[in-house]
């Protein structure tokens, strides 16, 4: 029996769930899904500067598992950009850091505390 996954632990929600270019087609095949802990890795890794180790350590989580997690959402996120797909946010194994005993330090913990709506669904 495998062990179960482990939750990461996230500090910021995205601000806007879906991405993508204007003339966007709703097409299954047009669209790109991206966890909240993948979306966590390149926050943390490419804008705030930090290190795979480090971001494992603020995720609590290995630092293989964030290589591997960062490895996904830059092959996503080159996806979207290259044949002009459309990015969604939402979902994945994590918890939203409350900022009380979170080694973030406080920055921009719980910044984010709504759930991301899927746009798709009201439309229909």
């Amino acid at each position: 029996m495998p062990r179960p996954r482990k939750r990461r632990k996230v500090c910021s929600l995205p601000e806007c769930c879906r991405f993508g270019p204007l003339d966007s087609s709703k097409e299954p095949g047009r669209l790109v899904h991206m966890t909240v802990d993948e979306y966590e890795t390149i926050r943390l890794i490419d804008l705030e500067g930090l290190t795979q180790e480090t971001c494992a350590e603020r995720m609590n989580v290995a630092r293989t598992t964030v290589q591997g997690i960062y490895n996904e959402a830059r092959k996503k996120l080159a996806e979207t950009l290259v044949n002009g797909k459309v990015l969604w946010i939402e979902g994945g194994e994590y918890c939203l850091c409350e900022g009380n005993n979170c080694n973030c330090n406080g920055n921009r913990c719980g910044w984010r505390k709504r759930i991301c709506q899927n746009v798709e669904k009201k439309e229909d």
